[in-house]
């Protein structure tokens, strides 16, 4: 059996040209973090031992230089996390979805590889070869390109072929997903979090984490585990979170907290640099329609210290001295511009983490449950303002359906990944 391209998660990427892609690099390298990555993208090679294996696999050896060659590309796709630790996490994870592939005789077909190099091309309004020629000058080769797109040809195939039937949805669920999305009957949902972060390092028992809580029914058990492994402010009070019309929420979450009863749980959903879960604790309906929104209006102020004490005093003093977003400002006259961020973007512009928590406030309301920077930064987050859609268009009850099954599969995925890791013989070099 082969795989093709339709089996291809989306995969972000940001390639224009050699010198868009330079221009990003040298946007990036700002930060100290990423100098060194831009150093390395300047470096050649070293021929020596670039071949020899760093990490076994079972029987299969990940070699240093395919690691260096994937770290290139992921800087290239402006990934999150150090390029290199997150290249080496990603091809063990590659070794284990090939190999469970080639278990269930599943393989990526050439044609299915040729149509994810133009559908990467395409996003960039590229031609193929241009595209390639673009990564080459930056020591990236095609193969590695490749590669990265077979793993996820043939894992893409495995998922569909072991679980595909399990992740079916009823007309009930897609009659009640859309009319919580648009706004029909007023849908307020009472929610509960779990925000877990991940490093590259802890990515693999994360998902194993995530996994066994997205199975959890229990209010108490859930309310426990979010003491001990949430990173939210929620966490004291067991991840509870006030109620929250549905439409606040992000478009791609509503249909997932549509389809659940009370007391389920959320597949485990990817932010950056963290996994969140949500537990159903209560729905009710508010008599009149919620607006669907197409923009949102929000202030960020980033205090160094993460969630230290000193920098947890700052952001109480912030807070009282601010009643709307314009307050800022004044907070942040005479530091560097970007301490303050203020922007207003479309729903699906703003990052899922930002996004959730924005969900949980109203106007002129303050969260500082989040951080940057690998949390050495706290974020003092405001939303500013809200602007109402003005004739919906009608949710397509296919694009429901298909949003319900594919984050269904994607717990499926990662709790099988998890698996394959749990047993796999992993030696590193």
């Amino acid at each position: 059996m082969t795989a093709n391209a339709a089996d291809l998660q989306e995969v972000p990427i940001q390639m224009m040209s050699r010198t868009m892609i330079r221009s990003a690099l040298s946007a990036l390298a700002k930060t100290s973090s990423v100098c060194a990555i831009v150093g390395l993208l300047n470096m050649p090679v070293h021929a020596q031992n670039a071949f020899s294996p760093a990490v076994i696999v079972n029987d299969s050896a990940v070699t240093y230089f395919e690691i260096e060659q994937r770290a290139r590309l992921l800087v290239i796709m402006s990934a999150p996390g150090d390029p290199l630790e997150l290249a080496r996490e990603q091809l063990i994870e590659d070794r284990l979805k090939l190999q469970a592939a080639r278990q269930a005789g599943i393989a990526p077909s050439e044609e299915g590889i040729v149509s994810g190099l133009e559908s990467f091309a395409k996003r960039v309004n590229m031609k193929p070869e241009d595209m390639l020629k673009a990564l080459a000058a930056e020591g990236i080769s095609e193969e590695a390109l490749r590669d990265f797109l077979s793993s996820q040809i043939a894992w893409g195939g495995v998922v569909q072929t072991r679980f595909g039937a399990n992740a079916q949805v009823s007309e009930e669920e897609i009659d009640r997903a859309i009319a919580q999305s648009s706004g029909q009957g007023g849908v307020r949902v009472l929610l509960s979090e779990i925000i877990i972060p991940v490093t590259p390092q802890t990515k693999a028992q994360v998902d194993s984490l995530a996994a066994q809580i997205s199975e959890l029914s229990s209010f108490s058990e859930f309310e426990s585990a979010a003491r001990i492994y949430s990173a939210s402010g929620t966490k004291e009070n067991g991840g509870h979170v006030d109620w929250m019309n549905v439409t606040n929420l992000p478009a791609p979450l509503r249909p997932v907290i549509s389809g659940l009863r009370k007391g389920e749980v959320t597949p485990p959903l990817q932010l950056p640099n963290a996994i969140a879960l949500f537990q159903l604790r209560g729905i009710a309906e508010t008599g009149r329609s919620t607006p669907r929104y197409s923009a949102i209006d929000y202030a960020k102020f980033y205090i160094p210290g993460g969630r230290s004490e000193e920098a947890l005093e700052e952001a109480t003093r912030v807070r009282s001295e601010v009643d709307k977003c314009d307050d800022l400002y004044g907070v942040g006259h005479g530091l560097p511009a970007e301490r303050l961020f203020r922007e207003t973007q479309k729903p699906n512009e703003i990052p899922r983490d930002v996004a959730i928590e924005l969900a949980k406030l109203d106007d002129n309301e303050i969260s500082t449950n989040l951080t940057s920077a690998d949390g050495h930064n706290l974020i003092v987050l405001m939303l500013c303002g809200r602007t109402a859609e003005i004739n919906d268009a009608e949710l397509s009850r296919e694009d429901v359906a298909q949003s319900l099954r594919n984050l269904r599969l994607e717990s499926y995925a990662n709790s099988y990944l998890s698996q394959l890791r749990a047993q796999a013989r992993i030696i590193e070099k």
